[in-house]
């Protein structure tokens, strides 16, 4: 197995955490108030969002684009 895929599954597992982190997040009372009014998620739970996303993109991108 080479670095690249290793650092791939690395990433998938890490941006899969990080979205799972995230829609537990969004899930809360406190998060599902502030959205009903701002009608957006806070910073926060937004950035798992994003960073899990981005993540798990490049681990399938090295997984899938070997050399």
């Amino acid at each position: 197995m080479s670095s690249n895929q290793i650092i791939g599954i690395v990433l998938l597992v890490v941006g899969a955490m990080l979205l799972y982190f995230g829609y537990q997040a969004s899930q809360s009372i406190g998060e599902q108030v502030t959205e009903t009014f701002t009608g957006r998620f806070s910073d926060s739970t937004t950035w798992y969002f994003i960073l899990g996303s981005a993540a798990a993109v490049s681990g399938i991108a090295l997984l899938a684009f070997q050399r």
